[in-house]
């Protein structure tokens, strides 16, 4: 690794950084002026009836604050990746080696950011237009779509069919099989998604788990890769200087189906293409994810074997807001375990 190697990742993240600083007052004033939020606060539990204890800590703040915060992510990453790439075929010279798109390793994570956040934007469309968005089911449907065609792209175009296991046992080669196990990741993560429920909660986990790959794909000399996740984390950071309490919008599901999606792509590509343990470690460095969902998943079995709660409200951050933490306290600590968990995660995945 050089100091120059370094800058490669660095210059990506600054300008989507700087692109997405840039770019946030004209989109703000868009949103505010079309009144870009849902008609009527609110939402319905997984039984259908009105789930009363997050419309009491939420309902009035989902009126007024936009959705489509997401927009600022993935256009921020879009144009960092088209200027470098531009600049490299006008002064080849100078800029080959911070054009970060390639056939092996950036292809893929930018195909599924761009192609949830699509479908994402379709969703809060529907919302804000006072129509029920898409369906979960609809919604579950459409994310394996994508993921199906983004696994046959690693078993097919990449020669990719294992994973690796741990305690230095190599890859376990999963054959065929490898297309449901990346399926089944891409829609556990994606569920996770739902961690977009608090001021700056999502922005922050999400810039953390970006930065730890960026760093896994430097030290494993996938360099490309390195500079999409870095520059992912940048558009990220520049959402969350305006999502921070309080919030100027959400995230909302244009930004987090792409981000989750392309999460889950870039863990299998650090992984035994890359010569690490990529996928291992995406428990650990999506760990407030992965809580998020078990806390629901939790919920419901309470629900339906003892025929009770576990939890006040599920997901696992709203039930602390339920017991009377603020909603910044709930998120900064969010993001320390978050730090922490992508540390040892980035520890496990190069070892």
């Amino acid at each position: 690794m050089t100091a120059f190697d370094i800058m490669r990742i660095f210059v990506p993240a600054t300008i989507a950084f700087l692109f997405g600083i840039g770019i946030t007052p004209v989109i703000t004033h868009f949103l505010y002026k079309y009144k870009m939020w849902k008609p009527k606060g609110g939402k319905m539990a997984l039984d259908g009836k009105p789930a009363q204890i997050f419309n009491s800590l939420h309902q009035s703040k989902e009126v007024g604050t936009p959705r489509f915060g997401g927009v600022i992510v993935w256009v921020s990453v879009g144009f960092t990746a088209l200027l470098l790439q531009i600049l490299w075929l006008i002064f080849p010279d100078a800029f080959e080696q911070l054009a970060f798109i390639s056939r092996d390793q950036t292809w893929v994570p930018l195909a599924t950011l761009l192609a949830g956040a699509f479908v994402g934007f379709i969703d809060d469309l529907y919302e804000v237009r006072g129509r029920q968005g898409i369906s979960l089911r609809y919604r579950l449907i459409l994310v394996a779509i994508v993921a199906a065609l983004s696994a046959w792209w690693f078993y097919d175009k990449l020669g990719v069919s294992s994973v690796a296991v741990p305690f230095g046992a190599g890859l376990l080669n999963l054959g065929w099989l490898f297309i449901p196990f990346f399926i089944l990741v891409a829609l556990f993560i994606y569920a996770g998604g739902v961690i977009d429920g608090l001021d700056g909660l999502a922005g922050g986990i999400f810039a953390v788990m970006f930065g730890a790959y960026a760093g896994v794909a430097l030290f494993q000399d996938q360099l490309d890769l390195a500079a999409l996740c870095a520059a992912i984390a940048g558009g990220l950071l520049a959402f969350l200087w305006f999502n921070i309490p309080p919030a100027r919008f959400y995230l909302s599901e244009t930004g987090t189906m792409g981000l989750s999606l392309t999460l889950v792509v870039v863990a299998f590509l650090t992984d035994g293409l890359g010569g690490g343990k990529g996928v291992l470690a995406l428990p650990i460095i999506a760990l407030p994810l992965v809580v998020t969902v078990l806390s629901n998943i939790a919920q419901i079995l309470s629900k339906k074997v003892f025929g009770r709660k576990l939890l006040r409200v599920a997901p696992l951050h709203h039930h602390f807001e339920a017991l009377g933490w603020p909603s910044y306290k709930v998120t900064m600590r969010y993001w320390i375990v978050g730090v922490v968990a992508a540390i040892i995660g980035m520890t496990i995945a190069l070892l």
